[in-house]
Parts: structure tokens; sequence; C-alpha cells
């Protein structure tokens, strides 16, 4: 018989099994406290259980963990991991260290490839294979944390839902996934630390309003009206920016929680001072922080990235017209591991 793998079965499920072995019900607790709250990914780590236990478990059960492939080191400190999943698919993740400002995120996926075909992003262009269990979105989260003490004498600050795929079309195992990283049986991390990035699902951002989440939720904007949008993320076609506002607006409501447009400038195409005065008309329905993010250019793709001077030009208009606004300049690109690049390259 296939062995089922351990971490998709209950903690009733477990608990049955413990008492069916003759042991007892806490047992399952122990297991289930190796298995998110120490990250444990073998049954011989467990070690306050007895020996002919762990093989009674090794002989019924499996931990699909995943594995590193591949690292990469950026000159400017970004590690981009390349994880093997147990099936032989390969997803990225990226440990992004800003030690002055005391911050060390991890960019994880949700997805292997992604089915949104947007024209800037290298993922766009694998096509979506399947989407990942909550635990190996969770072994990301830990493998990359155990990265950055090993690097920077640091645990991981924040956790920002960005790499490979769209997390809202994987809906139940990223919400499974963050309900282990923020549980106290699990790592414990705060909600307020992650971040949910989105292309624009309007009824699953809404179905986050309902779910009452306490995390952040990031709009993939990248363009301020429905033209440009439709021409570079084809999603915008049946999620136009009427109902995105709609629904964010119903998400805000809902929760309070920060939301946050990523805006990714084109030479030309959306860093005119008229895109910019579409961007703060966008700003004044909810409050909402807008991240400017240099582009970067992938193989194939027509987009140029913006000057520095026609960023530092359109954040000027933003910031006259009272909308909080950041310029994120790119970290990780010398090694294809800045946003919108991940595309399991060799």
């Amino acid at each position: 018989m296939e062995k089922k793998d351990i971490r998709k079965i209950s903690a009733a499920d477990l608990e049955q099994w413990f008492k069916e072995q003759g042991e007892p019900a806490f047992r399952a607790k122990q297991v289930q406290e190796w298995l998110w709250k120490k990250g444990a990914h073998t049954f011989e780590q467990m070690s306050n259980l007895s020996k002919k236990l762990r093989e009674q478990l090794e002989a019924a059960f499996v931990i699909n963990a995943i594995t590193t492939d591949k690292l990469q080191h950026s000159a400017d400190g970004t590690i981009k991991s390349r994880f093997r999943l147990h099936d032989g698919h390969l997803i990225e993740s990226v440990l992004i260290p800003v030690p002055e400002e005391n911050r060390f995120t991890v960019c994880v996926s949700s997805q292997v490839g992604c089915s949104l075909t947007c024209k800037f992003c290298a993922t766009g262009r694998m096509k979506r294979i399947r989407n990942l269990d909550a635990a190996e979105i969770f072994d990301q989260v830990v493998l990359v944390n155990q990265q950055s003490l090993e690097t920077f004498d640091h645990p991981l600050t924040n956790i920002v839902y960005m790499g490979m795929g769209e997390p809202l079309l994987a809906y139940s195992q990223v919400m499974e996934s963050i309900h282990y990283l923020t549980s106290p049986q699990g790592l414990n991390m705060s909600p307020k630390r992650i971040t949910v990035s989105t292309a624009g699902i309007a009824k699953m951002i809404k179905k986050l309003g309902d779910d009452e989440v306490k995390f952040n939720l990031a709009l993939s904007l990248h363009a301020a009206n429905d033209e440009k949008r439709n021409e570079i993320m084809p999603i915008n076609e049946q999620n136009n920016l009427a109902i995105l506002m709609d629904a964010l607006s119903y998400f805000y409501q809902k929760t309070g929680n920060r939301i946050s447009y990523e805006y990714i400038a084109f030479d030309r195409f959306n860093d005119t001072l008229d895109d910019a005065a579409h961007l703060v008309a966008l700003c004044k329905k909810f409050p909402v922080r807008v991240n400017i993010i240099e582009y970067n250019p992938i193989e194939g793709a027509e987009f140029e990235k913006a000057s520095e001077d026609r960023i530092d030009r359109f954040a000027l208009h933003l910031r006259k017209n009272n909308v909080m606004v950041t310029v994120r300049r790119s970290r990780g690109k010398d090694i294809d591991a800045a946003c919108g690049q991940l595309a399991n390259k060799e």
C-alpha cells in the first residue's frame, strides 16, 4: 500500500492511528509538534518517541518534504533557492536580507508555474502544473529561515507570497500554510508580518474579507487604467479595475488590514504623469501604500525599465497628492531572483 503523507492527516485521524497501535492519544500531539513547530523532515528526528514507534511511523507514513536543489548568491546578499518537490517538480524561493532595516524577508512560491500569462513575468510563461501543498509552502519558510540564521545570524522577519504562481488560485493550501506559520502550534509568526500578493482575482479577494484574515494584501497593479492593464495582464479582462476596487474596498471594510499596490515601472508605458494621476485616483478609495518597483528584464519581453529620473518624478507626483509611496530598487537581479524573474533557469 502507498504510504500516506502524514502532514495531510488530521490530528483526530492521527490520534486514532496511535490508539490502534496501543499508544496514548497524546502521541499525535507530539508528532504534530515535531512536524509544524520544529519543522522535522524525518521520523528519526522525533527523539521523544521510542525507536520502535518511529519505525512504525516510518512503515505507515511518509513526510513529503522539499529538498534544496540549487542555491545562488547575489552580490547584494540575496539568496535564491531552487527546491525539488517529492514528485520531481522545481520551485524557487528568495531570501531578501536588508540588515540595515533589520528586515529579512522570504518570498515564497504557491504554484508550480502560473496560469496567468502576465507579459512581463518569466513565471507566467511556464504554464501551471499544480498548486503547492500547504506543507510545501511551509517548508520553504523553514528552510529559508535556516539559511537566514546561518548566513546572517538572524531569523526571518517577513513572509511574502510573491514567488511563482497566483496565491489566490491556490487558496485553500495558502490559507492552511498561513495557519501553520502563525499558529502557536506552528511557527507562531505574526500574521501582520505576512503579505499575500495577487494579480487580481476579485471574488477571492472578497473571500479573504469574508474569512476575516489577519495578514496584509498586495495587488499587483502595474497599470492604473483598464486599457493598459488589459495589454499586460490578461486577468484584467475578467477582473477590471472597477471590479477590483469594489473587492478591495470590501476586503478593507471587513478586515481593516493594510493594502498595498505593487507597480512595476515600464519605460514610457506606465510611468508618465498622466499614469501617476490615474494611480492617485485609485489611491483615494481606501488607505493604500504604493510600492514602485524597478522592472527586471526577461528574455523575449518587449519592456524596458523606466529611468531613475522618470521613476522619481512619478513618485514625487504621488507624494504631492498625499499617497504613501516607496521606491523599491530591485535586489537579486544578477541571479534572476528579482520580481518577475523566477523561472527555474539553469
